[in-house]
């Protein structure tokens, strides 16, 4: 429940950068700099609690800070080139991705069923691009897969990562320090690719606020409480609801996606569905 929470309000981040109207470098840097605002004061608070957090685990904090700050600014080029709702689809390219981490690092099996659901989740992407079949009016299919899958690489490593150093006492020392990390990198890409302006007036600032308070501390508070507890494919998959999410809210602020972007939509939450489901011989052994 904690991670289909974090996703819902992962899925608003891509309208509300959007209707900012900022572009990439922006957008990424100012959602990550504003949240640091409320979760600095918390983490302090934290952290004069229950102690600092061991500096092995700062360190995972800080490199997959690195990788969302990669992961925001591709995100958010990718949510200007071919819309809300198609781009939060492209960045689930996580979903294979984030096992397969897993498994090579630290020898996570990979079920059967995500196995065989991959190529089906992989093909529903492929149509919600635009890639396969016909792209949204006015969009740029190629340059937003190219961006959304590079941003679905980055995110994977991100999530790998705050795995491997969550489900232990600190919550909120590990989304500080990524976020600010990621801030640091964004500012960075974001400054020599796209420029970052620092004025970008109202009602830009109203939305970036609430991009931060909601998509950047919100969100990550959930998803980063919630996957230690979860198996890697299971945890990936409920995260692909994002997109599902974002195809609606898309849709409530004027996006027109196509009949086979649509198609592509259902076709993976077919699979997340499918692949989320407990084994039967499971439930016997519970029963």
């Amino acid at each position: 429940m904690l991670a289909i929470a974090g996703s819902a309000c992962i899925s608003a981040s891509a309208v509300f950068m959007k209707l900012s109207g900022t572009n990439a470098g922006t957008a990424a840097f100012l959602r990550c700099a504003l949240a640091l605002f409320l979760l600095v004061p918390l983490a302090w608070r934290e952290v004069r609690r229950i102690g600092p957090r061991p500096v092995r685990y700062q360190v995972m904090d800080v490199g997959a800070g690195v990788l969302l700050g990669v992961d925001m600014v591709f995100w958010a080029a990718s949510v200007l080139t071919v819309g809300a709702s198609v781009s939060t689809v492209l960045l689930n390219v996580q979903v294979v991705v984030f096992p397969l981490l897993a498994r090579l690092v630290s020898g996570t099996r990979l079920s059967g069923r995500f196995v065989r659901m991959a190529p089906l989740m992989l093909a529903g992407v492929a149509l919600a691009s635009g890639a396969i079949g016909h792209p949204q009016p006015g969009s740029d299919p190629v340059a937003g897969v190219a961006f959304g899958s590079a941003a679905g690489v980055a995110y994977a490593g991100y999530l790998f990562l705050m795995r491997l150093g969550g489900g232990r006492e600190h919550t909120l020392s590990p989304v500080c320090l990524s976020t600010a990390a990621a801030a640091v990198t964004a500012a960075v890409m974001g400054g020599l690719w796209t420029g970052i302006d620092l004025n970008p007036g109202w009602p830009a600032w109203g939305w970036l606020i609430t991009l931060a308070a909601v998509g950047q501390v919100l969100a990550w508070l959930l998803i980063t409480s919630a996957l230690p507890g979860l198996a890697p494919s299971v945890g990936a998959a409920l995260l692909l609801l994002q997109p599902v999410m974002a195809f609606a809210l898309g849709i409530a602020i004027g996006e027109r996606p196509t009949l086979t972007q649509a198609a592509g939509c259902a076709l993976v939450v077919a699979a997340v569905w499918h692949n989320s489901r407990p084994v039967r011989g499971r439930r016997r052994a519970a029963r």
